[in-house]
Protein backbone atom coordinates (compact mmCIF):
# COMPACT_ATOMS: atom_id res chain seq x y z
CA UNK A 1 0.00 0.00 0.00
CA UNK A 2 2.43 2.98 -1.00
CA UNK A 3 -0.02 5.79 -1.44
CA UNK A 4 -0.57 6.00 2.74
CA UNK A 5 2.86 7.61 3.13
CA UNK A 6 3.42 9.06 0.10
CA UNK A 7 6.91 7.03 -0.51
CA UNK A 8 6.50 4.20 -2.90
CA UNK A 9 7.47 0.67 -1.24
CA UNK A 10 9.15 -1.83 -3.48
CA UNK A 11 10.19 -1.84 -7.13
CA UNK A 12 7.17 0.47 -9.00
CA UNK A 13 7.05 1.32 -13.03
CA UNK A 14 6.83 4.75 -13.32
CA UNK A 15 6.54 5.76 -17.34
CA UNK A 16 7.95 1.83 -18.34
CA UNK A 17 10.97 2.42 -16.04
CA UNK A 18 11.39 0.63 -12.82
CA UNK A 19 12.91 2.58 -9.78
CA UNK A 20 14.97 -0.07 -8.23
CA UNK A 21 16.71 0.87 -4.46
CA UNK A 22 19.12 2.99 -4.10
CA UNK A 23 23.01 1.26 -2.48
CA UNK A 24 22.26 3.31 1.12
CA UNK A 25 18.83 1.87 1.35
CA UNK A 26 20.18 -2.01 0.64
CA UNK A 27 22.75 -1.64 2.57
CA UNK A 28 20.76 -0.25 5.50
CA UNK A 29 18.08 -3.47 4.57
CA UNK A 30 21.40 -5.45 4.75
CA UNK A 31 22.46 -4.32 8.19
CA UNK A 32 19.23 -4.49 9.98
CA UNK A 33 18.80 -7.96 8.51
CA UNK A 34 22.31 -9.60 9.84
CA UNK A 35 22.15 -6.84 13.39
CA UNK A 36 18.27 -9.29 13.47
CA UNK A 37 20.37 -12.38 13.07
CA UNK A 38 22.63 -11.46 15.51
CA UNK A 39 20.70 -10.75 18.10
CA UNK A 40 18.04 -14.39 17.67
CA UNK A 41 21.12 -16.08 17.71
CA UNK A 42 22.44 -14.05 20.80
CA UNK A 43 18.97 -15.38 22.28
CA UNK A 44 19.16 -18.19 21.88
CA UNK A 45 22.87 -18.61 23.17
CA UNK A 46 21.40 -17.08 26.30
CA UNK A 47 18.42 -18.82 27.13
CA UNK A 48 19.60 -21.13 29.74
CA UNK A 49 18.17 -20.53 33.58
CA UNK A 50 20.52 -18.75 35.83
CA UNK A 51 19.98 -18.03 39.64
CA UNK A 52 19.38 -14.42 39.93
CA UNK A 53 20.09 -12.88 43.60
CA UNK A 54 17.47 -10.16 44.03
CA UNK A 55 17.67 -7.28 47.06
CA UNK A 56 14.70 -8.86 48.26
CA UNK A 57 15.07 -12.42 47.41
CA UNK A 58 16.24 -14.68 45.01
CA UNK A 59 14.97 -16.47 41.76
CA UNK A 60 15.74 -18.42 38.28
CA UNK A 61 15.57 -16.83 35.53
CA UNK A 62 16.14 -16.95 31.73
CA UNK A 63 20.40 -15.56 31.21
CA UNK A 64 18.38 -13.08 28.32
CA UNK A 65 15.96 -12.11 30.57
CA UNK A 66 18.33 -10.76 32.77
CA UNK A 67 20.60 -9.69 30.14
CA UNK A 68 17.57 -7.21 28.83
CA UNK A 69 16.56 -5.72 32.36
CA UNK A 70 20.31 -4.61 33.04
CA UNK A 71 20.60 -3.65 29.49
CA UNK A 72 17.29 -0.77 30.14
CA UNK A 73 18.48 -0.11 33.43
CA UNK A 74 21.90 1.11 31.86
CA UNK A 75 19.86 3.10 29.77
CA UNK A 76 17.70 4.51 32.11
CA UNK A 77 20.24 5.54 34.48
CA UNK A 78 22.28 7.12 31.50
CA UNK A 79 19.37 9.10 30.32
CA UNK A 80 18.43 10.31 33.66
CA UNK A 81 22.61 11.51 34.72
CA UNK A 82 22.06 13.03 31.27
CA UNK A 83 19.13 15.06 32.33
CA UNK A 84 20.71 16.08 35.72
CA UNK A 85 23.79 16.82 33.94
CA UNK A 86 22.14 19.21 31.48
CA UNK A 87 19.84 20.52 34.19
CA UNK A 88 22.99 21.59 36.45
CA UNK A 89 24.74 23.39 33.34
CA UNK A 90 21.58 26.21 33.02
Amino acid sequence: MAGTTGQPSAPEKHGGQTKRRSTGELARSGAVLVLAVLIILFAVENSNEVQVDWLLGSGKAPLIIVILITLLVGIVITYLAGRIARHRKR
